[in-house]
């Protein structure tokens, strides 16, 4: 019988076990509508400090924040075939305004749509519109825009946070008065996600250019960083997009250039989801439950009071004292954010509930503690049981501790990817590493092959190319024998 607190464990079932980590964090649970979710308020505190993170980020690098429609005409996806063909098949649409009640069948649609909406899935179209209505001239240039909202793409098989029928995500959509302009700024954000993985969710990635037959519909180039999840499976994690001119064609969106030319703008897009929650579970959790960077906590410090029977005032005071010293603490230039858990239960049950939300400190007081003017502290990186006994003025030493917790999360992740990745040369040696039975991580080999032998091939292996990788040398692809360059293989989510 497994002395964990997640049943199964990982090497168990390691789908079920995440399932069961969702459920042990108490992170979200299935939404009465097939394919959706409920996000409990842990899962949605997480999702809020990756928001905070990241709108600073972008404020910083000058992008303003707006809101558009949930619905886009039908007639403005058709401007732009290429894009919405990799959306069609996931469009939700709707073609009525109103119900009435049938006296046989109770409620059904009524007043039939002059034009049918479809449910966002992607708003490229909306902020074409907008870019056309706005810009005019060179001066309105750059135009960086940013909306934090919902999506629907009507997915058949689904999966709490990695693949839902509706999520929540940013995406940025940027007009530039050149080509150059905007390719540099789809690298700037390419390299802000990365630094979002690494440096907030101690996440290691790779970063590079998809293939065209993995580019998104419509854009001239893709770039996406993709993470590890300790099932060797690749998760992509966040996207970048270069489009040029198609969309700024499409919808006609052009400005007076300085030599009084009217010249169509060039536009990017990029994008990150709440499937980020489900790779913080994938890349860090244990058979105890979710493991959290202190960037991404929501309360990085929890104080659990231990009381034998009733609540004592002078143990109370005491915790006071602590939360105070605590919270004039700060962490990477940011408050600490600490909670007192003055729930009704008893401190085992307390403690166990935090650990599997993966908070990385944990501080237990109880009345003995209090007598000896001490505290009981546990990180989330070390075992369970593994507590150690400080002075009060030992807490000025939190934020060194986070920072440990932090650094160990990534070089966990780190080393873990490193031996996980095997470079091969052949197509024989790739087909047969993922037809062989057990673990498969990521595999490094030379790939230049058309779109169609690549979709054909991949198919047949249950594989994708994930990424091309930068600044590598050539070599003869696995296919064709012709240079090319060098690209991560893998099973994906």
């Amino acid at each position: 019988m497994s002395k964990s607190a997640i049943s199964p464990t990982r090497q168990e079932d390691y789908a079920q076990w995440y399932q069961a980590v969702i459920k042990a964090a108490d992170l979200a649970e299935h939404a009465p509508v097939r394919g959706c979710m409920i996000m409990k308020p842990w899962g949605y505190a997480i999702w809020e400090q990756m928001q905070k993170q990241l709108d600073e980020r972008f404020k910083k690098q000058g992008h303003q924040n707006i809101y558009l429609p949930m619905f886009i005409p039908l007639s403005y996806f058709q401007k732009e075939a290429d894009h919405v063909s990799g959306f069609a098949k996931e469009c939700a649409v709707v073609t009525h305004h109103q119900l009435k009640n049938d006296p046989e069948k109770g409620l059904v649609p009524s007043g039939e749509l002059d034009e049918p909406l479809v449910v966002r899935p992607t708003s490229e179209p909306l902020f074409g519109e907008v870019f056309k209505s706005w810009i005019h001239s060179y001066r309105d240039l750059p135009m960086c825009l940013n909306q934090w909202a919902n999506v629907v793409r009507w997915e058949m098989r689904t999966r709490l946070f990695l693949r839902t029928s509706e999520f929540l995500w940013q995406e940025g959509h940027t007009a530039h008065a050149t080509s150059e302009e905007a390719q540099e700024m789809v690298q700037k954000m390419l390299s802000t996600y990365q630094w979002f993985a690494e440096e907030v969710l101690s996440i290691p990635v790779f970063a590079g250019e998809k293939t065209e037959y993995e580019r998104f519909g419509g854009a001239k180039n893709t770039y996406t960083i993709e993470a590890m999840m300790q099932d060797g499976k690749a998760l992509q994690a966040a996207t970048s997009h270069y489009f040029g001119q198609n969309f700024s064609q499409a919808f006609d969106v052009t400005f007076q250039s300085e030599n009084n030319e009217l010249t169509h703008v060039y536009n990017t897009s990029w994008g990150i989801t709440t499937r980020m929650i489900g790779a913080l579970i994938m890349a860090h959790g244990d058979d105890d439950g979710l493991r959290l960077t202190p960037e991404i906590a929501p309360y990085q410090v929890v104080i659990l009071p231990i009381h034998h029977k009733e609540k004592d005032p002078s143990l109370e005071k005491y915790i006071g004292q602590i939360e105070t010293l605590v919270s004039k603490l700060a962490f990477n230039e940011r408050p600490i954010r600490v909670f007192v858990d003055n729930r009704d239960l008893k401190g085992g049950e307390k403690a166990w509930s935090w650990y599997k939300k993966g908070v990385p400190i944990r501080i237990e007081v109880g009345m003995r503690e209090f007598a000896d003017e001490k505290l009981s502290l546990s990180l989330r990186t070390n075992t369970y049981r593994d507590r150690v006994t400080l002075s009060i003025e030992d807490l000025s030493k939190i934020p060194s501790l986070l920072e440990e917790v932090q650094t160990k999360l990534y070089d966990q992740a780190k080393a873990f990817q490193s031996q996980s990745v095997v470079q091969l040369g052949s197509q024989k040696e790739i087909e047969a590493y993922f037809s062989q039975s057990g673990f498969k991580g990521f595999v490094k080999g030379y790939f230049g092959a058309s779109s169609a032998q690549e979709a054909d091939w991949c198919k047949a292996n249950g594989i994708s190319v994930r990424c091309i990788l930068p600044n590598e040398k050539k070599g003869p692809c696995i296919l064709t024998g012709k240079e090319a360059p060098l690209v991560i293989f893998a099973r994906a989510y």
